[in-house]
């Protein structure tokens, strides 16, 4: 046995010899109180220390099993056994104090005459060792109750992390892994969810040769129930994103979808353009998105303008197609308010002013640097504490001459039917 064990033991010991003392002390003045006369002090010492150890090694070893405590009986049954271990250790106790003391006479005369003292001060040290061990059996059984509850809560709280690790797996998987490129454009997009699962979304699909469908949205709210949403609507943008499609006609049939099926007070915001290398021109429809920012070679910027409805809201809503040119050496940004409404610690949104500021201080890098460093500028300027899911869409244009272009080859109409061929 190790000594640490042992220390506890002794000191448990030398603390009940205290108590049966102090409970000696107690009774030996109530008596002489009550009568006054009280018993010796020695015999009242051997009294209490008999009395103490055997009634409490009885109790610890013998109680009343723990099934029955819920029960009426629980109690009475714990009193009367109390009666019977006083009763034993009183004559046991008795008969010590009569061989030590040498008292003349019988032991039944002595027994008759000094039983009161030992057994007031055993039933007293009995109840109160009683209620004791009563009391710390429940905090015992309370604290297995709280350490199950904790082992409970905790393996709900790892198998919830599970399962929202593979809800961001999932959700990572339904982003492009890698995104198409037209010759003379380069596109990068970035996804940067709040939580391990959110409401943002982009998209770029090729849809011919020199042509790409850039695609971004923001579902309100966050978490699960947002990334069901947006799965949503992942699938029904691949579904109706096709060469002929126009955006107009794109936002107008997902929005049909989502009037049907989205729950009451859901909504979603969509950015859906269509990028034609060959003359530079973006076709898009805009649904309640934030607007989108060209910034042209020498550094001007302006927002794309021309916006419809929210999607889920309006079934009946009729979007417009709008155009605008990506000039050789401009670039669109595209994004969700998590970038722009990024908040420092002084309350300060990070903005769309600062965006652009970023955008052209970077002069001269790669696509793929630009979107770090929009990020990473984000980031620090919020202190890396993202409230709420951030996901860009850049594309930059190439240094190409006017000259170089070649015509559009689809016929840009503000209407929500799908467009048809120019010569078709």
């Amino acid at each position: 046995m190790s000594s640490a064990p042992v220390s506890r033991a002794l000191l448990r010991f030398l603390r009940l010899q205290l108590l049966y003392l102090a409970i000696a002390a107690g009774v030996y003045a109530i008596f002489w109180a009550a009568t006054g006369h009280a018993p010796s002090l020695p015999f009242t010492l051997i009294y209490s220390f008999l009395l103490g150890n055997f009634t409490t090694l009885t109790m610890e070893s013998m109680g009343i099993p723990r099934v029955t405590r819920e029960s009426s009986w629980y109690w009475p049954l714990n009193l009367v056994f109390l009666l019977a271990i006083t009763s034993v250790a009183v004559t046991l106790s008795t008969y010590v104090v009569f061989l030590v003391s040498g008292t003349p006479g019988g032991f039944r005369h002595f027994l008759a005459s000094g039983w009161k003292f030992p057994a007031v001060a055993n039933l007293i040290f009995g109840m109160a060792f009683f209620i004791h061990q009563e009391t710390r059996c429940r905090l015992e059984e309370r604290n297995r109750q709280l350490e199950r509850t904790v082992e409970l809560g905790t393996a709900e709280r790892e198998l919830d992390a599970a399962e929202l690790q593979q809800a961001r797996e999932i959700q990572q998987g339904l982003l492009p892994r890698e995104l198409p490129q037209l010759t003379e454009f380069e596109v990068a997009g970035a996804w940067e969810p709040a939580c391990l699962v959110g409401g943002d979304y982009y998209d770029v699909i090729r849809l011919g040769k020199d042509k790409l469908a850039i695609c971004i949205a923001d579902v309100v709210g966050k978490g699960i129930s947002a990334a069901l949403l947006m799965a949503n609507v992942q699938a029904s943008v691949r579904a109706f994103a096709t060469e002929t499609a126009s955006p107009s006609y794109v936002c107008s049939r997902i929005n049909s979808v989502l009037c049907t099926n989205i729950a009451t007070g859901k909504f979603v915001t969509l950015f859906y353009g269509v990028l034609d290398a060959n003359s530079r021109i973006l076709q898009y429809a805009n649904a309640g998105h934030l607007r989108p920012i060209l910034i042209d070679n020498d550094g001007n910027a302006k927002h794309l303008e021309n916006g419809g409805a929210l999607l889920g809201v309006f079934p009946d809503w009729k979007y417009e197609n709008s155009t605008v040119e990506v000039g050789p050496g401009a670039t669109l940004m595209a994004f969700t308010d998590g970038i722009t409404e990024a908040m420092a610690p002084d309350g300060e949104e990070f903005g769309e002013e600062r965006l652009i500021q970023v955008a052209r201080s970077t002069d001269g890098q790669s696509i793929e640097q630009l979107k770090d460093q929009l990020l990473r500028s984000v980031k620090e300027f919020c202190n890396f504490q993202m409230r709420d899911d951030a996901t860009l869409i850049l594309v930059a244009a190439s240094r190409v001459g006017p000259e170089e272009r070649k015509p559009a080859l689809i016929d840009f109409r503000n209407d929500a039917t799908e467009p048809s061929a120019v010569g078709a």
